[in-house]
């Protein structure tokens, strides 16, 4: 007899430029669930500071978080991947509250990589000069967090590959 699974919510964070956009859509494809894009879920006010190089405060992040945890919350049960850069636990916490059984999928990477990406991006409104306040601003996942972190190195199928390879030790997510 098979088991049932029930799918993880996931959602991919890391700093700008480690890849959230590309492999989030590849893990969601892989899973057979949706993917939002957390960008989407800022506010015009969010990405007009961005653009112009200003670095969000909490206080800019919080209705941003709020929106993707209620977007996670619906999915709990069913199953579904988002991107978001929740860089501090502070915003995992935030992100748990709404929706307790996230799983995370940190993106990591030297700073050198991640900016020779980020350089070479189009169309994007986060700017390389922003990098090192979001370096700066980075908690990673605590040992007490549901999670797995993901080298940045190798192809997107590479990356795909060892997150879903690693979110099968996760225990069943709670609902």
């Amino acid at each position: 007899m098979q088991q049932l699974h029930t799918p993880h919510v996931v959602v991919v964070m890391g700093v700008a430029g480690t890849g959230k956009t590309t492999i989030g859509p590849l893990l969601a494809a892989r899973f057979g669930v949706p993917y939002a894009e957390g960008d989407d879920f800022h506010p015009p006010a969010n990405i007009a500071k961005m653009t112009a190089g200003t670095p969000l405060t909490d206080d800019d992040r919080w209705p941003w978080l709020d929106a993707i945890g209620d977007w996670a919350h619906g999915r709990a049960g069913l199953g579904g991947v988002v991107s978001s850069s929740a860089l501090k636990r502070s915003y995992r916490d935030r992100l748990r509250a709404a929706a307790p059984g996230v799983v995370f999928v940190h993106l990591t990477g030297s700073r050198e990589l991640i900016e020779d990406r980020m350089s070479h991006r189009q169309g994007h409104f986060m700017p390389t000069a922003l990098l090192d306040s979001q370096f700066a601003t980075l908690q990673p996942l605590g040992p007490d967090e549901a999670g797995v972190a993901v080298d940045v190195a190798g192809t997107p199928e590479e990356i795909t590959a060892r997150a879903a390879d690693a979110l099968k030790d996760l225990p069943e997510p709670v609902q």
